[in-house]
């Protein structure tokens, strides 16, 4: 069975995003980037909740006008041609291909996880990784920890109440200032 790898940019006083929702604070620079395309290149589904996937949607179908970044330009056509998947209820059907999910977010992400292929990349956002870590379909978390300090926001994993063990898997510092956490479940 393949497994489900969910990366998350964080704060250092742990928030996913600033207190009005704010994601201008992650850097992605050379080493960083780097990572995130070796992560992609084992995985043939990006997986979302709804609040990501209408973040992600709104700027990588044409992330090359905006942006002249590096890692957007890499990035961008891998994002546009990868399998997406978005677990929501209320999501209206997106133009894209993009399969959502609207039934019982567990059973139909299990589900996901049963079919042959590669990894899974589960991207950014709590409700649904909270989800997924406490009913056991989380394989590897992997935590880049950016040196800032929010004040507020999401925090991440909100709705898992029960304790969890993980194993340390790799750490490393990327770009001389993001701390990456990969840890694998117990």
């Amino acid at each position: 069975m393949r497994k489900i790898i969910y990366l998350v940019h964080i704060s250092v006083d742990g928030f996913i995003s600033g207190p009005a929702g704010e994601f201008d604070w992650p850097r992605m620079g050379p080493e960083l980037s780097a990572y995130v395309d070796e992560l992609d290149e084992g995985v043939d589904t990006f997986l979302y909740g709804r609040v990501v996937w209408q973040m992600m949607a709104a700027f990588w179908p044409h992330a090359e006008d905006v942006a002249d970044d590096p890692h957007v330009r890499k990035f961008a056509p891998r994002w546009r041609a990868m399998r997406k998947v978005v677990v929501s209820r209320t999501l209206p059907q997106p133009d894209d291909d993009v399969r959502v999910l609207r039934g019982e977010a567990i059973e139909e992400v299990a589900a996901l996880k049963a079919e042959p292929g590669r990894d899974i990349l589960l991207t950014g956002g709590t409700e649904l990784a909270s989800h997924l870590a406490a009913a056991g379909l989380l394989d590897e978390w992997v935590i880049a920890v950016h040196p800032v300090v929010l004040g507020g926001g999401p925090r991440l994993f909100t709705h898992q109440k029960e304790r969890a063990g993980l194993d340390l898997v790799d750490t490393r510092t990327l770009d001389g200032r993001v701390a990456v956490l990969r840890y694998a479940a117990s």
